[in-house]
């Protein structure tokens, strides 16, 4: 018997013989060489057999010599599958556009859903959605997932704390939960301005209070600078004290710099292929291009496809490769000593206050050692010193 699955794929004819001399037919096929399969003989007396495809002509010329009747029943296999699928090419290809324009529209963004928030911080996310190209009518196979969506909603809104992103379907929904800022509280009882660490008193800015030190005076931490206590000895009254006092302070950084180094960076040549995941197999859409690139990253990005609301097994996936470069860095001390002085800059304004400044920097220690530049800097910063200390009885 014929392997099935090849003369499914030659393609294979149902022959129905009767006549005289059937078995001379047979016999005459065998010797020159036909192959045929599930032979049967019904009560009538006739014979049914299956014929490979391929050998119709040879089977013509047999049936010249016989004495038989020969009819081709049906052909079954690719082939013939092809044939009718041709035939009904026009069904088959509305059936094929209407699937694909289903699967469009399940993939498109057909609703924005935004609970928890009140309607100027629901404006803020909208805006910000459209930055980020979501926006009804959008394809969500293209946009960010919802964690990063998540991520940069908090990080560009101030007043929520949270919001939730889920897809549901064709619909974003936002759950969001905004930041409850109670309203300040005026301190109540009266106050003192002390000295928050120690430093030279540069400039002050009094609104309510008694003022006890002067520009140019060194103070210590909690040394008193604006008093509460105003009025004179025999009719005193204590107030909330009030003002900037600007001190010069001073900070000491340590930092290293080398001289040579190896850094990468990108070229700003990529390629971008795209495939269909099923499950661990992935099946190339575009980009069948070689990157010939002798170093490089790779960033795979991939999104559900979704097909009325549920979504399907596939996934539409993103590979970029970007080329990178090493390049050499060689600096002379010169240029170490002012790439190493940035980044103590950048490191001292991660410590001070956002209103502060850099008034003075100077080098306290400068040294090259094994290939590296070493500093040792004293920053000197203007920065408000003043805060406030609660007027106790007997001060």
């Amino acid at each position: 018997m014929k392997n099935q699955w090849i003369t499914f794929f030659s393609g294979r004819v149902l022959v129905k013989v009767n006549g005289k001399g059937i078995e001379r037919f047979l016999n005459r096929m065998a010797h020159s060489g036909l192959s045929i399969w599930t032979v049967k003989r019904n009560k009538k007396g006739e014979v049914f057999f299956y014929i490979a495809f391929p050998d119709l002509n040879k089977l013509r010329f047999a049936a010249r010599k016989s004495d038989c009747s020969v009819y081709l029943i049906k052909g079954e296999g690719l082939p013939f599958l092809w044939k009718r699928t041709i035939k009904n090419s026009g069904f088959l290809f509305g059936l094929v556009i209407f699937f694909l324009i289903i699967l469009f529209l399940s993939n498109v963004t057909w609703g924005i859903q935004i609970k928890g928030a009140d309607p100027a911080t629901e404006h803020k996310i909208k805006e910000e959605l459209k930055e980020l190209g979501i926006v009804v009518g959008s394809m969500h196979l293209f946009a960010e997932k919802p964690d990063i969506i998540q991520r940069k909603l908090t990080d560009q809104i101030d007043n929520i704390t949270w919001v939730g992103v889920e897809l549901k379907g064709t619909t974003y929904h936002f759950q969001v939960v905004q930041k409850n800022e109670p309203e300040k509280s005026k301190p109540e009882g009266s106050r003192h301005l002390i000295a928050s660490k120690k430093a030279v008193i540069a400039n002050m800015f009094v609104e309510k209070g008694k003022t006890v030190v002067k520009v140019n005076q060194y103070v210590e931490k909690g040394q008193l600078l604006v008093s509460g206590t105003i009025g004179n000895d025999e009719n005193p009254q204590n107030v909330i004290a009030k003002g900037k006092i600007w001190g010069l302070t001073w900070y000491n950084t340590k930092v290293e710099f080398p001289l040579d180094s190896e850094f990468e960076v990108l070229s700003g040549e990529e390629k971008r292929k795209y495939s269909l995941k099923i499950g661990k197999i992935s099946i190339p859409i575009w980009g069948f291009a070689k990157a010939d690139y002798q170093q490089y990253e790779t960033e795979t990005e991939d999104n559900d496809i979704f097909f009325l609301g549920k979504r399907l097994p596939v996934k539409f996936s993103e590979k970029t490769i970007r080329e990178k470069e090493v390049m050499n860095r060689n600096l002379s001390k010169k240029e170490a000593i002012d790439a190493a002085k940035l980044l103590a800059r950048r490191d001292l304004e991660m410590k001070i206050p956002s209103d502060a400044r850099l008034d003075k920097e100077i080098i306290l220690q400068e040294a090259v050692e094994n290939g590296k530049v070493k500093l040792s800097i004293n920053f000197q910063v203007i920065e408000n010193i003043a805060v406030e200390k609660p007027i106790i009885q007997g001060d």
